[in-house]
């Protein structure tokens, strides 16, 4: 019994007092690794490390992540009304590490722990600028970097306020979940944030209830796939009509990617939004594609990224016109299987149905592209709503006389066809001019 209880004692000595030096190398290269990885993400984040003092229980590390030329600098910058600056500060992020296989440093601090795991850290941030000055930004960062190299870092912020030449940004608690596994490209978040709001002289923004959660995981074509949603429960922003607000919003969207080809689906939701003169309205949106060849689409996406450097727009489609034709001739699938907006007067839907045909890639035309569709729209306009826009407009009143718009009972409904490049609209041919050329 009692040599039992020693070989205990030294199997826990090991484990508290000897495993900290090892484990310690081990979660600096985890955290190096879950940083790398996190880069490749997306070339316009560059993160290097500025230094790390490993010591036996714990250990102090430095990272410096800088923006780079591309969509996230260039609306950073035009955030801050200097779309030609070149001026962003850099993210310097000081980390504090408590390591071993039960870090016992930890217990000392704030969200400590003694479960096992290659570390458990602290970190800080703050802005440093070209001319040195450095701002610290609120909030804490708690690190824990699991057994198998899984990094969970949890961002918790206090409620504050902070004052920038007579404009003002305030929020309430934050606290964001994010985990990262470099082994499996992965990455899962969730978060909550009580309110956004950013008043100036001249107006006043505010964001309030935010919500999120889902799950990201990195492709070899260069983009992610997953779920996520977004909640939000009301926004309020100034218009013509004064201060308006709008919610609660849900945007949910779904991302899969199978045999090289990418389905798609978003939902967007309302309970409340203005339309100026007609009145508020919930709206509801669903949309989806299935079917996408991967390839041409991550191509097609880099490009228009780098839009600027191809110039005008008949460039632009010059040098997507290739990958188009892939994306098209492998064939797709696009419905909007939900377009509404209810409000006092009745409510609009629409549903939107598009079926393109797979066809030789070697042997495209663009006139194949309409010989390959099949599409139908359905849309249906209440009676009392209608005469309301002819009031507003008179021209709309052609819908009608046009034949696009027939009524029964108390709605206008329109159905609408192309198929084989002829266009029906509620039941009367309408001949389209197919395009010509490759």
């Amino acid at each position: 019994m009692k040599k039992s209880f020693v070989l205990l004692l030294l199997v826990l000595a090991v484990i508290v007092l000897v495993s900290p030096r090892i484990v310690g190398r081990l979660a600096e290269q985890s955290m190096d690794e879950n940083l790398n990885w996190a880069t490749t993400e997306t070339e316009e984040l560059s993160i290097t490390s500025l230094g790390f003092d490993r010591g036996w229980f714990s250990s102090e590390g430095q990272h410096r992540l800088e923006i780079r030329d591309g969509e996230l600098r260039d609306s950073l910058l035009a955030l801050v009304d200097d779309p030609g600056g070149s001026d962003l500060p850099v993210l310097i992020i000081d980390t504090h590490i408590d390591h071993g296989l039960v870090p016992v440093s930890s217990i000392g601090r704030e969200k400590g722990s003694l479960a096992p795991g290659l570390g458990s850290a602290v970190s800080t941030l703050r802005l440093e600028f070209d001319s040195g000055e450095t701002v610290d930004l609120p909030g804490t960062i708690y690190s824990k970097v699991g057994l198998t190299g899984e990094l969970e870092s949890n961002l918790v912020v206090m409620p504050g306020t902070l004052e920038i030449d007579n404009e003002s940004a305030h929020w309430g608690n934050v606290d964001v979940v994010v985990t990262t596994n470099p082994s499996t490209n992965a990455v899962a978040f969730s978060g909550t944030i009580d309110d956004l709001a950013f008043v100036s002289a001249s107006n006043e923004v505010g964001i309030g209830g935010i919500s999120f959660d889902g799950e990201h995981e990195q492709t070899r074509f260069g983009f992610g796939v997953g779920d996520a949603e977004l909640r939000i429960d009301k926004v309020s922003f100034p218009s013509e009509f004064g201060q308006s607000d709008t919610g609660p919003w849900r945007v949910a969207s779904a991302a899969s990617l199978v045999d090289g080809l990418v389905s798609a689906r978003t939902s967007i939701d309302t309970e409340y939004v203005p339309f100026g003169e007609l009145g508020p309205a919930a709206a509801g949106l669903e949309i989806s594609f299935e079917g996408l060849d991967a390839g041409a689409v991550s191509r097609i996406s880099e490009t228009i990224d780098n839009f600027d450097s191809y110039g005008s727009g008949d460039m632009l489609m010059l040098a997507v016109e290739d990958d188009l034709r892939k994306l098209l001739a492998t064939g797709l699938s696009m419905q909007i299987e939900r377009l509404d907006l209810a409000m006092s007067a009745g409510k609009i839907s629409a549903t939107l149905d598009v079926d393109v045909a797979p066809t030789d890639v070697d042997r495209f035309v663009w006139a194949s592209v309409f010989l390959a569709l099949e599409a139908q729209l359905e849309l249906s306009v209440p009676v009392e709503l209608y005469d309301f826009l002819v009031t507003l407009d008179p021209q709309v009143s052609l819908a009608v006389g046009m034949g696009f718009l027939k009524q029964n009972g108390n709605v206008y409904e329109m159905e609408a066809a192309l198929k084989d490049g002829l266009l029906t609209v509620n039941g009367a041919p309408m001949p389209i001019p197919l395009p010509g050329g490759n």
